[in-house]
């Protein structure tokens, strides 16, 4: 068997075992079961219909923040600012759905369109500095994060809002929930937004691998000065590569507004969810396939540690221990890799 055709599956399944294992030590360290803890972990993602509405409800915009974090990474930039656009998506989103009230045929559409592009918008500054100036997208990525969480706050309350921290609740017409999936998952908060994450990772994985587009814009990615020389305009795709990152954010927080929460409140701080996409495109290896399964990972690790506490008197935070091992095992994805290659040399 050529071992290296599978690195990225081998890798990712060695780092989550790994972190498994060292979350089960850790606990063992502690006075807890890990038995009953990782017992308690499952019950919670599988054991109710409620806990697997909840799971896909959280792992909805994990894929959304995965894909903007992977797509800019696959054409050589590294988007820090998923959370920020992130941010502006769900502002916007709840913006058009409060703002008035159309046929849910036209509100729906309209209010995830103006989500990706205020998370397109939030991606295009960053892009357009990187390409006319030179200026590194982690560093401004990373500041209009700060933009983003502070001028959306002061636009909730003197905007959607008279000085309050939340805006009201959007119409029906643009809500993203739906009647059956809470009667099928004993009203859990999962909603129609499952299906446009994968629609998402659909595009990303065409966009990316059967268009003449997505092409150039890997290749600007490898290397630009190769890309440059063979006549591709390197600024312009950029540009867009950040824009289209910036908009599968853009609607990861539309999930949030029109899905899981139908309104935007002041935030004291980051919801998390932008950073976490991180983690979920370097377990996914990047790829459209692999960022739906590390979606599911990671929001059934969130799902089912708040059932951790009550069952297994497990800490809630040892699974985030557990997460962030996972996370530091797949940074050391080459180092596990040499080890891989250590026992193949061996075996022969």
């Amino acid at each position: 068997m050529n071992l290296t055709r599978y690195f990225n599956i081998i890798v990712p399944a060695i780092a989550v075992l790994l972190g498994l294992i060292c979350g089960a030590v850790i606990m063992l360290i502690t006075g807890y079961d890990p038995v009953a803890g990782y017992a308690a972990l499952w019950n919670g993602i599988f054991g109710e219909t409620y806990y697997i509405g909840e799971t896909i409800r959280q792992l909805t915009p994990y894929i959304l923040a995965g894909l903007a974090v992977a797509f800019a990474f696959r054409t050589g930039l590294f988007n820090i600012g998923v959370e920020g656009q992130l941010i502006v998506g769900w502002f916007a989103a709840v913006w058009v759905g409060v703002a008035f009230e159309l046929p849910k045929i036209i509100h729906l559409p309209l209010a995830i369109l103006a989500a990706a592009l205020a998370g397109a918008l939030w991606g295009f500054i960053p892009g357009l500095l990187k390409a006319r100036f030179k200026v590194h997208e982690v560093i401004v990525t990373i500041m209009m994060n700060y933009i983003a969480l502070y001028l959306t706050n002061h636009l909730i309350q003197y905007v959607l809002s008279d000085k309050g921290d939340k805006s009201e609740t959007i119409f029906a017409s643009a809500s993203l929930s739906s009647p059956l999936f809470q009667e099928l998952t004993d009203y859990s908060r999962m909603h129609y937004g499952i299906f446009l994450a994968l629609i998402g990772a659909l595009v990303m994985w065409f966009l990316l691998e059967k268009t003449t587009k997505g092409y150039e814009l890997r290749s600007v990615g490898f290397n630009q000065n190769a890309a440059q020389y063979a006549g591709m305009n390197v600024s312009r795709n950029i540009i867009l590569s950040m824009v289209i990152s910036g908009a599968f954010a853009g609607i990861a927080g539309a999930m949030e507004g029109l899905g899981t929460f139908q309104y935007v409140s002041v935030k004291n701080g980051f919801t998390g969810v932008g950073f976490d996409g991180i983690a979920v495109a370097l377990l996914g290896g990047n790829t459209a396939i692999g960022i739906i399964f590390a979606a599911a990972l990671f929001g059934g690790l969130k799902v089912g540690a708040l059932n951790m506490p009550s069952e297994a008197g497990v800490p809630y935070e040892l699974v985030e221990i557990v997460i962030a091992l996972i996370i530091l095992f797949v940074a050391s994805s080459y180092f596990i890799r040499w080890i891989l290659l250590r026992f193949k040399k061996e075996g022969k």
